[in-house]
């Protein structure tokens, strides 16, 4: 059996994207059978980034042989944990895990102007990744841990007639589905929608207009959750006004598998069930567009919104954490 003092870790950079398919492939297919997540558009992404020699992490060698990866991406004074794989065929994943985050957290921890990292790693189950991420404590700073769940729903069959409001709601609001010049007042609908919300710790985009119009282009023009599809993604607007007050926002994750990237109210329509009113009918004509399932990701400790999901029918996939560091900052030195 290998021991950690076996294993080699090198700079992800000196690796190309030949020497990391194999191990990608096989993360793909995890993603697959775990989640009913096909990702293989994001293994070509990332591919195309080992090529381009850009992407900052590191590679676990045992006799040679690469067994595991960790990569991460900069946005400005924040990082984001991208991955942490090491082949089931290995006889201690979770040791080469342990030490290939411990390289990467030391390496981030001695990043200058640093202020923050983040990590979602859906493959491992709640629990597993609090013992690595703790004894890589950075700067003797504790991760704060959030734990979310995975949840999915069988869809039904799809409806005979249009997506429509219903009656009531008519006179006030209309409904239409993505175009580009959504992005502005969406953002601004986040920003909104996340003002002291548990999920603007996690993700410290929704504190500013800056990070929620970020978050957008990252789910809208990349492949990293999945391909964004405007025909599955819903808006609600005030009719006398032309405000923003709902979104659902959806991206092909599996060729019959959506997920929703982004479901939120405005705070002042709080109480009036319309975020879960465009789940509903998203839910009733996706699968006209050949979805059988929808997903999505909630924190647990948003209990409203785990109320809404269950009682619309999605049942628990996975539970895993979300890992969250501010690191403290250096105070200045007076002269």
């Amino acid at each position: 059996m290998t021991s950690p003092q076996q294993i080699e870790i090198l700079d992800l950079r000196h690796f190309t994207a030949k020497q990391l398919r194999p191990l990608l492939d096989e993360a793909a297919v995890m993603w697959r059978q775990r989640l009913r997540w096909d990702y293989r558009s994001s293994t070509d992404l990332l591919l195309e980034y080992l090529d381009s020699r850009i992407l900052p992490g590191f590679v676990a060698l045992d006799r040679g042989r690469v067994c595991g990866y960790t990569f991460c991406v900069y946005e400005g004074a924040k990082a984001v944990v991208g991955d942490l794989y090491t082949t089931a065929a290995h006889p201690t994943p979770m040791a080469v895990n342990h030490t290939l985050a411990r390289h990467l957290l030391e390496t981030l921890d001695a990043s200058p102007g640093l202020d923050r990292i983040e990590a979602q790693l859906l493959l491992f189950d709640a629990g597993v990744l609090r013992p690595l991420f703790a004894a890589s404590a950075v700067s003797r700073t504790r991760f704060t841990v959030f734990p979310r769940l995975f949840l999915e729903r069988t869809l039904p069959p799809p409806a005979l007639s249009a997506p429509t409001l219903p009656q009531h709601l008519r006179h006030e609001f209309e409904l239409s589905t993505w175009t580009p010049s959504f992005y502005d007042p969406c953002a601004q609908l986040i920003l909104d929608a996340y003002r002291g919300h548990i999920d603007s710790d996690i993700n410290d985009q929704y504190r500013t207009l800056h990070g929620c119009l970020r978050f957008l282009h990252n789910i809208i023009r990349f492949p990293g959750c999945g391909v964004f599809d405007p025909e599955s993604s819903w808006v609600l607007r005030q009719r006398n006004t032309g405000a923003f007050v709902a979104v659902m926002l959806c991206s092909r994750v599996a060729p019959d598998v959506a997920h929703v990237t982004q479901l939120c109210a405005a705070q002042d329509f709080r109480g009036r069930h319309l975020g879960s009113m465009i789940l509903d009918i998203a839910m009733r004509h996706l699968p006209s567009s050949r979805y059988r399932a929808l997903t999505l990701t909630v924190s647990e400790a948003n209990s409203a919104a785990v109320k809404v999901y269950h009682a619309a029918g999605f049942t628990l996939r996975n539970r895993f954490d979300a890992l969250v560091l501010d690191k403290p900052r250096k105070r200045p030195y007076l002269l």
